[in-house]
């Protein structure tokens, strides 16, 4: 069967054999990563690993004959350098990125010139640190009646924030804050919340390494308390910070309910149940759409 090729499909094809897979490989434990990552690196011939974040035992299920290098001493042109040099000899090369590679990954300055030298690309999402971080902490970023908005931002540092985009100003939706790279600025995120009218005692979790074998830290304080929590517990980098109202739900007496489970929710997959009027048996609501 004859399917459509793009011209630059063509041109990739054409020019090198190999396919560049940017594979997400989690917060740190090896075994969070997807299946689809794992066969791929168990295939591979080429792996490029960012070991600055990406433990090296995440590489452990590459076969005999496998390239393997570490990309925290090279910059962005030799990263792309050797990618295409290895899709230019094996058919399977991957890219091993902390995390997901489309959050705070270089995924775009290195696919570029990739697309410039006609090497084929794929991308397989990652389980990112803010999640891994939520789960160690057993919170949940959600709650009904609470916030169903999450945020997913840094506090400025050498990188500028857009306009718009200052930690303070996404901190007045008082919803959940997962802020990625900037427990050394601890100092700067209290301030902006502090700012955004967060109360000095509301609730704040940092964790370091999630999900990492033996080296997870869980540090929970408050706004006016988590900048010297955690410089006593030594955390200075790799690190996750979670403000949000949800915070320490799982010991709150009261907790509105998700209503898709309330017993009286019509979906679907479920007809609704009421009570009866005089409060005898409950009748079977008509399936109707939610």
């Amino acid at each position: 069967m004859q399917t459509d090729t793009s011209p630059i499909d063509a041109g990739r094809a054409a020019t090198a054999p190999g396919t560049v897979w940017f594979v997400g490989a989690g917060p740190g434990d090896p075994e969070l990563i997807t299946v689809k990552g794992r066969r791929l690196i168990e295939r591979a011939g080429a792996i490029l690993f960012a070991g600055s974040l990406v433990s090296e035992s995440a590489t452990r299920w590459a076969p005999a004959g496998c390239v393997i290098a570490d990309s925290k001493d090279l910059t962005l042109e030799q990263m792309s350098a050797w990618l295409i040099e290895q899709a230019g000899r094996c058919d399977t090369v991957v890219r091993l990125q902390t995390g997901d590679p489309c959050l705070y990954g270089a995924l775009i300055e290195l696919v570029q010139p990739l697309d410039a030298a006609g090497v084929a690309i794929e991308v397989v999402p990652g389980v990112s640190s803010a999640m891994a971080s939520a789960a160690a902490a057993v919170e949940s970023l959600t709650l009904p009646e609470v916030t169903q908005t999450v945020i997913l931002t840094r506090v400025e540092g050498r990188t500028p924030m857009p306009e718009g985009e200052s930690l303070e100003a996404l901190a007045r939706h008082h919803t959940t804050l997962c802020i990625f790279l900037s427990i050394t600025l601890m100092g700067r995120v209290t301030a902006a919340l502090t700012a955004a009218g967060w109360s000095p005692d509301a609730p704040v979790v940092v964790v370091h390494k999630a999900s990492w074998p033996g080296e997870e830290k869980i540090v929970r304080g408050t706004v006016a308390t988590i900048q010297a929590l955690c410089r006593e517990a030594k955390i200075v980098s790799q690190a996750m910070i979670i403000a949000s109202p949800t915070l320490g739900a799982r010991q709150w007496t009261t907790l509105a309910k998700s209503k898709l489970y309330d017993a009286s929710f019509t979906h679907r997959f479920r007809r609704g149940i009421t009570a009866a009027p005089d409060g005898t048996a409950p009748t079977i609501a008509s399936q109707e759409t939610p």
